[in-house]
């Protein structure tokens, strides 16, 4: 059944894309028994904006970001795109090359003004 529904969103253009997001989001909100007003207060936005992406109508990131959080649902972006940590490659490029031993302390630069040494 997954696979039917990820071959129809694939279909879609993206407008019917975010009227599908705005569908599932107000059914979200709507099985956690929870008013647009609510959530409006909960996530910082107006009433006005949580409607509009509801029904499609788009938002910013950072506007559905804060939707996800006041829906305690922001651990849904974590599961869409995991953090895989460092890359095999970079573990090697980080094994490759201990430091062996210590450096010793740099000098001080010197801060005067460079000169030719023909000056008196």
């Amino acid at each position: 059944m997954r696979n039917i529904l990820l071959t129809m969103m694939l279909l879609l253009t993206n407008s019917q894309v975010e009227t599908e997001l705005g569908k599932r989001l107000k059914r979200f909100r709507l099985e956690r028994n929870l008013s647009q007003t609510e959530v409006a207060t909960r996530s910082g936005l107006s009433r006005r904006t949580i409607t509009a992406i509801e029904n499609g109508e788009g938002s910013t990131l950072g506007t559905f970001i804060a939707l996800l959080r006041a829906l305690h649902a922001l651990d849904a972006l974590d599961d869409f795109l995991p953090d895989y940590g460092i890359s095999p490659m970079a573990m090697l490029k980080v094994q490759e090359d201990p430091v062996k031993y210590a450096s010793k302390p740099r000098k001080a630069k010197n801060t005067a003004p460079w000169k030719w040494g023909d000056e008196k």
